[in-house]
């Protein structure tokens, strides 16, 4: 198994493909994509700065986007706690699990579901951006950012498709530090409890294995858990997500 602060590494170099603006250094890492949802702008980790200092640069660097601050492991002791005194408000709490990819349940996807790799941006994007709750005017942002994202790693993008082709699931698998993350896991809100995220997840993680990697990690919604600890995952930390 991978280290968490490998799979901390990989999750902020993920998230750093999508910036357009300063990135900062490693005390202060943002990333800003000037999509209109908070999750896709934000503060990566603190790591040797007071709160104070840190608040004010990273309002510079994020001024005029919605944004979230990710305090994980990987930040100061006490980072969430000094934000929350200067004002900021936590929005969620979210399990970081993982689990060794030869060890996971292997599930395949129900009946008249495919699931292939998709280069079809437009339609894998509105798919998520449905379930992600990034809004209409921020699809075409997100679909710029996507095709021209960049990272020290490889994208996988797994759309799901019922008979009639529409996308019904997605998932974007993230091979970077020698292991998998997973993102933009979803699946429609009318096409739930059919085992389709679960499918999807796996799948991902087959893929992934036949290019090296041996860990998935991912940062579970209180929606998906249950589907990922019936797949093997177990949480090892937890990034508490904040916003002024």
């Amino acid at each position: 198994m991978e280290s968490l602060d490998t799979m901390l590494a990989a999750h902020r170099a993920y998230l750093l493909g999508w910036n357009i603006g300063v990135a900062g250094g490693p005390d202060l890492p943002t990333y800003r994509s000037g999509v209109p949802h908070a999750t896709l702008n934000g503060v990566l980790r603190v790591a040797g700065r007071t709160p104070q200092d840190a608040l004010a640069e990273a309002r510079q660097r994020l001024h005029g986007v919605p944004r979230v601050w990710w305090v994980g492991p990987d930040s100061d002791p006490g980072t969430a706690d000094g934000l929350a005194d200067l004002g900021a408000a936590e929005v969620a709490r979210l399990p970081i699990m993982t689990v060794a990819i030869g060890e996971a349940a292997d599930v395949p996807p129900p009946a008249g579901l495919d699931i292939t790799e998709t280069t079809d941006l437009d339609a894998f994007v509105a798919a998520y951006a449905r379930v992600s709750g990034i809004p209409a005017d921020g699809v075409a942002a997100t679909i710029e950012r996507e095709k021209a994202f960049t990272g020290d790693g490889t994208v996988i993008r797994l759309a799901g498709r019922l008979d009639d082709g529409g996308i019904v699931g997605t998932t974007v698998a993230w091979l970077s530090q020698g292991l998998v993350t997973l993102y933009f896991v979803g699946t429609q809100p009318e096409q739930r409890r059919r085992g389709i995220g679960a499918a999807l997840t796996s799948a991902a993680l087959r893929l992934a294995a036949e290019r090296g990697a041996r860990t998935a990690a991912l940062t579970s919604s209180p929606i998906g858990e249950s589907v990922y600890r019936n797949l093997g995952f177990r949480p090892v930390g937890e990034f508490r997500l904040l916003t002024f």
